[in-house]
């Protein structure tokens, strides 16, 4: 399971968070790294440095941001697969630093690796029984 988290509404880990991701390519302002008890800042899995800007946060760009960050994520597999595998394993929690909660970064990549794991539950093997 995959949730999200805008780290400015937290106060603590919530119980049974899992493992805890910072997405975004930049640290939170007024944040404390000790403020997030983080498991992992893996910045590249956030948008570059250019898509970041020509999006900025314009909802009118959504629809093309998440077409774009996507191909970035398709590009960049070592970013999200440890992600991946920790959602393989248990409970991950996406923090992110947007105001807007349906429309950033950590919902594009939710989406992307939920997509995922859904591909590889479908093609997994079956134990056959005789």
């Amino acid at each position: 399971m995959i949730r999200l988290q805008r780290v400015y509404d937290e106060h603590g880990p919530a119980p049974g968070a899992g493992t805890r991701f910072l997405v975004d390519r930049l640290w939170p302002r007024g944040l404390k790294k000790a403020d997030l008890h983080l498991d992992g800042w893996p910045r590249e899995v956030g948008p570059s440095t250019e898509l970041r800007r020509w999006f900025a946060h314009d909802v009118a760009r959504w629809d093309e941001f998440r077409r774009r960050y996507t191909r970035e994520l398709d590009a960049h597999h070592d970013t999200w697969e440890p992600l991946l595998e920790a959602a393989r394993q248990g409970r991950v929690t996406l923090l992110f630093g947007a105001r807007d909660t349906e429309h950033n970064n950590a919902v594009v990549l939710k989406d992307y690796l939920e997509a995922r794991l859904k591909r590889h539950a479908r093609t997994k093997p079956r134990r056959t029984v005789h």
